[in-house]
């Protein structure tokens, strides 16, 4: 006897269909499991038989097999268990084959027959709709998940008697309903902060503001209470709000990483990610023995916020040149090449010194080979990655006193929406969506500049000793402040202003 049920298995973020064949047949009683299998699928042969047992099903002495197709690539997690259990009862005939068409199983088991949430439901159940099936049976406690597709029938189950009956036509289940239009517009900019509690840094919050705009990467450079903390947690604020797109590409990578749960099936903000300097590579970049995503990748279509920037190990922040070049990060193991999306705006911040009052001699006792040695743990080749170089000086009491009102968020991100609406129709048939995604090529495209422009930009490249790397983020840069000024060209003005975005680096790290 031979019964097919089907599944999925997670590569990276996208879902991967996986056929569950089983066959029961006479000889010897056994039970195997085969197909390239982790060690968390091959104890499912001890959980499944037990719960068949515990949830009434007393399996005659047979040889049974079961096989997870395709059988070249590995297979991880404990979401197999339900599919093999249903496979093996059809196999059985206590279930009719006709009866799994079209369905997706997916759900790990317990002992006793209950059936518990496993991660990845989401990325699994939208790679089922665009390979055919129409319902899904789920976990209960991946129901909210599994419904943001909603194309799709997504059925939670508590227990696997319930999965039974229902199979059987014994029992009814109702698909599960998520009304993500009203989970959107329900949802409110409820942040308690905003850019108007920001006192002084005018010149900061402009830089930022043209980095929010164009996805520009910015370092902070300032010594301690300055601010620089305080305006890396309000770019969110200022940064338009997710489309249902954007929050279910970074929903699936959230839900990969078991970071969702039924109270939140999406991710409706942009993702604000600050990890402490101590993380290891592997946290940061992602990886693992099981490869997961990490921290530059949680922060896809956000921000990462590199706080005490020289503090992080060398080797774990030179990797992520790569990344923040391709905006996305590939993991190599022996079982496969996991690839996650790592488009996010890198905020670094740091002080100038060990102290943090360089160059202030009055506050400053670290020697010049002090600084040279902590301005040394950013190496070159990272600062060229980074866009916008800006400096934060200490605030004064006057301006403390003041009480000045600022623009609130809610000011700036208009006008940021306004930029990047420009961006969005003139790259309307790129592979990209952001001045800061511009490539070489497409410089010379949409970065065109007049004769005093490019005299302008041949001195500070011969003065400034400008990398070709630097050299196109400057001209990046000048085309996200012209689209903040709805200025078709490239001017002077626009120019000047993204190259004393790039002079900051030239004060600090001399050649």
């Amino acid at each position: 006897m031979f019964s097919k049920a089907y599944s999925a298995a997670v590569n990276g973020i996208d879902g991967m269909i996986v056929t569950v064949e089983a066959d029961v047949s006479d000889g010897l009683p056994m039970f195997d499991l085969v197909g390239y299998l982790g060690s968390e699928v091959r104890e499912a042969r001890e959980r499944v038989r037990i719960s068949l047992k515990n949830s009434g099903y007393h399996l005659p002495p047979k040889r049974i097999t079961v096989n997870l197709s395709p059988a070249d690539i590995r297979k991880e997690g404990t979401a197999f268990d339900l599919p093999i259990a249903i496979a093996i009862l059809t196999a059985f005939g206590y279930i009719p084959q006709e009866n799994l068409a079209h369905t997706l199983f997916i759900g790990e088991l317990s002992l006793n027959g209950d059936i518990n949430k496993v991660n990845g439901v989401l990325p699994i159940v939208y790679t089922a709709l665009k390979q055919g099936f129409t319902r899904c049976v789920i976990p209960a406690g991946n129901v909210k998940e599994g419904a943001v597709v909603q194309e799709m029938d997504v059925y939670g189950v508590s227990c696997l008697k319930e999965v039974i009956g229902y199979l059987n036509n014994d029992s009814i289940l109702e698909p599960y309903f998520l009304d993500v239009d009203k989970l959107f517009s329900s949802h409110r900019d409820d942040e308690d902060i905003d850019f108007s509690d920001v006192t002084g840094q005018e010149l900061a919050k402009r830089a930022i503001e043209v980095a929010a705009s164009g996805m520009h990467n910015v370092l902070m450079v300032g010594p301690p209470g300055a601010g620089k903390t305080m305006l890396a947690k309000r770019i969110p604020t200022i940064m338009p709000e997710l489309s249902f797109e954007e929050s279910l590409e970074i929903s699936k990578i959230y839900s990969v990483s078991g970071l969702l749960d039924n109270n939140q099936s999406l991710i409706l903000k942009r993702p604000f990610r600050s990890p402490h300097h101590t993380i290891t590579t592997a946290a940061l970049t992602g990886g693992g023995r099981i490869p997961m995503p990490g921290e530059i990748s949680l922060a896809h279509l956000g921000i990462l916020f590199l706080d005490e920037f020289p503090e992080f190990n060398r080797n774990t922040i030179e990797i992520l040149r790569q990344p923040l070049e391709e905006n996305e990060i590939t993991i190599a193991r022996l079982q496969g090449t996991f690839r996650y999306p790592a488009n996010c705006m890198l905020v670094a911040a740091m002080n100038p010194c060990s102290c943090g009052h360089y160059p202030d001699r009055n506050k400053c006792n670290c020697s010049p080979n002090q600084v040279k040695r902590y301005l040394g743990k950013i190496s070159r080749p990272l600062l060229d990655r980074i866009d916008i170089c800006i400096e934060t000086l200490q605030v004064n009491y006057k301006e403390l006193e003041e009480k000045k009102v600022s623009e609130t968020s809610k000011d700036i991100r208009s006008r940021v929406m306004k930029a990047r609406e420009v961006q969005m129709n003139r790259y309307c048939n790129e592979k990209f969506n952001y001045n800061s995604q511009l490539t070489p090529k497409s410089i010379s495209k949409y970065c065109k500049l007049g004769k005093k422009e490019q005299i302008l930009i041949e001195k500070a490249f011969t003065k400034m000793n400008l990398s070709a790397r630097a050299y196109h983020r400057i001209l990046k840069v000048a085309r996200t402040i012209a689209d903040l000024d709805s200025s078709e060209d490239i001017s002077v003005k626009h120019l000047s202003e993204a190259i004393c975005y790039r002079s900051l680096d030239k004060k600090y790290w001399e050649e």
